[in-house]
């Protein structure tokens, strides 16, 4: 499984980002293999809108199974869902924290947004 972690940094020593659209970066974990990669999110830290469906089409490229981050505003949601990619709402730690609960199944998988749009 692949997942796809909101983080405030490139390490799996990271904490996880509450925000997912305006997250620094994400971290893309295989969970068969380990081995993990840092998709940069730069370009939506500052947008002035659509940084949510952005961040979702840039997760979706990596052919992710499954997001974790502490908040989803409607259209990230939508998008990640729209493309079969499922959602979990946490961020009580750091990314390895995350990895190791999602390994554990210990994350409600989430059926919608819990924020409004343009929640920073």
């Amino acid at each position: 499984m692949k997942i796809a972690i909101s983080s405030q940094g490139e390490t799996l020593n990271s904490q996880v980002d509450p925000r997912f659209g305006r997250a620094k970066c994400f971290i893309i974990y295989d969970t068969d293999t380990g081995n993990f990669a840092v998709v940069s999110n730069d370009q939506n830290l500052n947008a002035a809108q659509g940084a949510g469906i952005q961040a979702a089409q840039n997760v979706v490229r990596q052919q992710v199974d499954l997001v974790v981050s502490g908040n989803l505003g409607p259209k990230a949601y939508a998008t990640l869902s729209a493309a079969g990619v499922k959602t979990a709402l946490w961020a009580e730690g750091t990314v390895a924290d995350a990895v190791k609960l999602v390994v554990e199944n210990k994350l409600e998988i989430t059926n919608g947004a819990n924020v409004q749009g343009h929640w920073m």
